[in-house]
């Protein structure tokens, strides 16, 4: 794909006008006009600004400055190159530092990357082909030999991992993504519409463990000053306790649930 048409795919995709992306990019509507169309030539810095105002991920930064004909801005980092281990020692400090609560780092295809004690209590009795490794955590939850038969909100909760989903691809088309999206709306029946005591999709999941029912919120981090791409695409999970008994449980326990959690590096 030509620049002129990526720019224009973008900005249609944010909904952003000509009149709007030129105000935050610096320039004027008639040059974002002129290079949708092939008649401006954008300098490196004018694609990086674009680039920037239309808030793209640093992959897709680095494929714009390409089909502008430009080297890409940002490394992509592999996860054994000891460049990053002072990020992924920090993040292993944020993992042991959330115990005894459950915490996760994945890809941007929720590949587990790391997790620590905790992950043994949300995989309890799954089945051990999902835990070899690469491990998909979106498969490991909705997977019938997953998670989800342990989750008693099992709609609730798979509408909000599928929204977010849905959302991702809104956002950033990746084939990928949309694959996985159609594997995991297969394990599942056809959706029903919401009831009218719906909460909507920011409910705790209620998941049955050894140790009693648990209720768990989640929080997903991300890190957007990252100036590398596998860093910045990189997420830490964690969950909760979204109430006391839940906490109890968590603090009391000394069963974890059983194996040897995923660890960076």
């Amino acid at each position: 794909m030509d620049f002129g048409t990526a720019l224009k795919d973008w900005r249609t995709r944010r909904r952003i006008s000509q009149l709007d992306l030129a105000l935050r990019a610096g320039t004027t509507q008639r040059h974002v006009s002129f290079m949708e169309s092939g008649r401006s030539v954008p300098g490196r810095g004018m694609v990086l600004r674009v680039a920037e105002s239309l808030e793209l991920p640093l992959r897709e930064r680095n494929g714009l400055l390409h089909a502008a004909g430009y080297a890409p801005t940002y490394p992509e980092t592999r996860l054994d190159d000891p460049a990053i281990r002072p990020v992924l020692d920090g993040l292993r400090r944020l993992l042991d530092g959330h115990r005894p609560y459950p915490a996760i780092v994945v890809d941007r295809y929720g590949v587990l990357v790391a997790a620590n004690d905790g992950f043994g209590l949300l995989t309890e009795g799954v089945g051990p082909e999902l835990l070899r490794e690469p491990v998909d955590t979106l498969r490991l939850a909705l997977h019938p030999r997953g998670v989800a038969p342990r989750v008693a909100n099992l709609d609730d909760w798979a509408r909000h991992i599928l929204e977010r989903l849905r959302n991702d691809l809104a956002r950033t088309p990746d084939e990928r993504l949309a694959a996985q999206l159609a594997e995991l709306t297969g394990y599942l029946p056809p959706a029903t519409a919401p009831g009218p005591e719906h909460l909507g999709f920011a409910v705790p999941v209620r998941l049955a463990t050894s140790i009693g029912e648990l209720r768990l919120i989640t929080a997903i981090t991300t890190f957007a000053t990252a100036a590398d791409v596998t860093v910045s695409e990189l997420k830490l999970e964690t969950f909760l306790p979204a109430d006391a008994e839940t906490a109890e449980r968590l603090h009391t326990t000394s069963n974890v649930g059983s194996g040897t959690p995923p660890r960076l590096g």
